[in-house]
């Protein structure tokens, strides 16, 4: 697309294509954008996800993604291509550390950094479980909070107060298993901006207090346990830490359906009240 250019409906694009990066020079490559229902900004999902596959295209192949920390410093716009920048920090014996910058004409738009590890056969323990008692994901009494053709999330009000989502996306992945990190990447965007919103003592439990806030997201990271299919069902066991300053913390662990603890995630949100809202 032309700089200016309007980008297409989120729902008209092939979600592979997102992840199809156009090489441009060493260590640099170009991606698409889409044009998300709610307005001029990216979807910060799709801009981690992306930065999370520019530096893959740099580690061998049987390193596998354990952790990615970024920060997020400007809004994307879904008016122009981003360029990601990928430096690499260190190839160890064990592990690879790349540093990975999004651009675009505004300046950069996301700080990302993404370590991988050799395989090891070491201990295998699981502590995180679904929670009892929890519905099916395509229970008819939950409310649908999907985007239309490509991600379907369904969230379920927790008796501790909490929010938590079942969410999967509705895309052809097939068998590659750097798509399906790409897309649970994605996803992981998806679920921690109403959980902390839910923690303010003037929000409305729903979606209907969505107005009454200004809110953006800072920072988002997560650690990879397990490999797991994001066109499946997870359930995101999210919770709040609370409030202060305007920011508000979420954490939660990725579980499939079956129990499998794929994904810790963490993001901090900014949270403030509109003024001219009583």
């Amino acid at each position: 697309m032309e700089h200016g250019e309007r980008a297409p409906r989120i729902g008209d694009v092939e979600f592979a294509d997102l992840f199809d990066l156009e090489p441009h020079g060493p260590d640099t490559y170009v991606g698409r954008v889409a044009f998300y229902p709610w307005g001029k900004r990216l979807f910060g999902g799709q801009v981690v996800a992306q930065a999370m596959r520019a530096a893959l295209h740099t580690v061998d192949p049987e390193r596998a993604a354990h952790s990615f920390h970024s920060y997020f410093i400007r809004p994307g716009s879904p008016n122009e291509p981003i360029r990601f920048e990928v430096e690499r920090l260190r190839d160890g014996r064990s592990f690879t550390t790349r540093q990975v910058v999004a651009r675009q004409s505004g300046g950069a738009i996301l700080n990302a950094s993404v370590s991988f590890q050799v395989h090891e056969e070491e201990a295998d323990v699981t502590l995180a479980a679904l929670p009892d008692g929890l519905p099916d994901p395509m229970d008819p009494s939950l409310v649908d909070q999907s985007w239309g053709d490509l991600l379907d999330r369904r969230a379920v009000d927790l008796p501790d107060g909490n929010i938590g989502y079942w969410i999967r996306l509705l895309a052809d992945l097939g068998d590659d298993p750097i798509l399906h990190l790409c897309g649970l990447t994605f996803m992981s965007d998806a679920a921690p901006h109403r959980v902390g919103r839910a923690s303010h003592p003037e929000a409305k439990k729903d979606m209907s207090d969505r107005d009454r806030f200004l809110g953006a997201s800072l920072d988002h990271s997560l650690w990879f346990h397990r490999p797991t299919r994001a066109d499946q069902w997870h359930w995101f066991d999210t919770r709040s830490h609370g409030l202060a300053g305007g920011r508000g913390l979420v954490t939660g662990d990725v579980l499939t359906a079956d129990g499998v603890h794929a994904a810790t995630m963490a993001q901090q949100i900014l949270l403030r009240k509109k003024r001219d809202v009583t």
